[in-house]
C-alpha cells in the first residue's frame, strides 16, 4: 500500500513575548504566548531531502517579536494576530494560509493610594484571554475567534439539581440547595469586526457572568450547569451583536457535603474536590448561523 501525504502545515509554539506603549507618563503592558501555524506548498520538505522555500520555525519566532515592533500605537490581540498572520501570507509565497494563536495573561494596572498607577501592575488571577486567527492567500481574514480560559467561578446558593434519572448506579441526591463552581473556558467567532475587540470581549465575559451570578443581593437560581451553561451563552451573543457562535465547556469543581464528627451538615462544610468531575459543553449559534465549535 503507497503511502501518501495527506495534509501538513509546520509554526512556532509558546512564543512569549512582552509590549509596552508609553502614552506619556502612562504605560500600557500586554503579555502574550503566541503560536503560528503556516499551511504552505511545502510537500517536498516532507518527501524529498530539499527544504528549499521553506519558511523556518525559527523565522516564524522572530516575526511575532518584529510584528510586536511594528505595532506602534497600542492593539488588541486580535489585531496583532491578524497582523502577524497577514505578514506570513504577503511575504511568503509559498504560504497559502497562516494561523496564529494568542494567549494573553492576566494583568491588570494596580491601585495604589486609591489611583491607578501610571506604570504598575498586577498579576493575580488565573483567567486568560484567548485569540485565533486565519488569514488566508486571496482571502484575507478568514475568522477571528477569540475567547476565555481559566476564568473560575462559585456561588453559595441558589443551585440545585433534582429529577434526574435515578437507578442501582446513581448515589447522588437530589438537591434544592448547594455550592456550584466551574472554571469557564469559552470561545467565540465573530460574524464582523467589533468596533473594539477589547470591548466587545468584556462584553460578552460580563454577560456571562451576570447570568452565571444573577442579582448581587438575591442572585439567579440555576436549576443544572446544563440551563445556566445555555443561559450564559445566549446572554452573550446578545450583548454583543457580531458574534455568531460560542463555544462553552463548564466542568463541576465539587464541594462535596461533609458532616464532621458529632455534627451534622448544614450547609457548612464542604470536601474540595477538582477530579473526577462533571464536564458539561455545548455550542449555542445566532439563529442558523454555523457551529465554530465541533463538541
Amino acid at each position: 500500500m503507497a503511502a501518501k501525504l495527506a495534509v501538513h502545515q509546520h509554526g512556532k509554539s509558546r512564543v512569549r513575548l512582552g509590549r509596552t506603549w508609553k502614552e506619556g507618563s502612562v504605560h500600557h503592558f500586554v503579555e502574550w504566548k503566541v503560536q503560528s501555524m503556516l499551511e504552505s506548498d511545502m510537500e517536498h520538505a516532507f518527501l524529498t531531502s530539499s527544504n528549499k522555500g521553506m519558511t523556518a520555525t525559527d523565522t516564524q519566532k522572530n516575526t511575532v517579536y518584529y510584528i510586536a515592533k511594528k505595532c506602534s500605537s497600542r492593539c488588541t490581540a486580535e489585531e496583532y494576530a491578524i497582523e502577524l498572520a497577514k505578514h506570513f501570507v504577503s511575504e511568503y509565497p509559498l504560504v497559502s494560509r497562516a494561523k496564529v494563536w494568542v494567549e494573553q495573561a492576566p494583568w491588570k494596572r494596580v491601585d495604589v493610594m486609591d489611583h491607578p498607577h501610571n506604570h504598575g501592575f498586577t498579576k493575580d488571577n488565573a483567567e486568560i484571554k484567548t485569540v485565533y486567527v486565519s488569514f488566508a492567500e486571496g482571502k484575507g481574514v478568514e475568522s477571528v475567534t477569540t475567547g476565555v480560559q481559566g476564568l473560575t467561578v462559585l456561588k453559595t446558593t441558589q443551585s440545585g439539581y433534582e429529577g434526574f434519572l435515578h437507578d442501582k448506579y446513581t448515589m447522588l441526591k437530589d438537591t434544592t440547595d448547594r455550592i456550584v463552581a466551574t472554571s469557564i473556558t469559552a470561545t467565540w467567532r465573530y460574524s464582523g469586526e467589533p468596533k473594539d475587540y477589547d470591548k466587545a470581549y468584556e462584553g460578552a465575559k460580563t454577560a456571562m457572568l451576570q447570568k452565571f451570578f444573577g442579582p448581587p443581593d438575591k442572585g439567579v437560581f440555576s436549576p443544572s450547569v446544563q440551563f445556566t451553561l445555555f443561559e450564559m451563552g445566549k446572554a452573550a451573543i446578545q450583548a454583543v451583536p457580531e458574534i455568531e457562535s460560542i463555544y462553552l465547556n463548564l466542568p463541576n469543581l465539587h464541594f462535596l457535603p461533609c458532616t464532621p464528627v458529632t455534627s451534622k451538615f448544614e450547609n457548612d462544610v464542604y470536601i474540595a474536590t477538582s477530579e473526577p468531575h462533571g464536564n458539561i459543553e455545548a455550542t449555542i449559534t445566532r439563529g442558523m448561523a454555523e457551529p465554530h465549535a465541533k463538541l
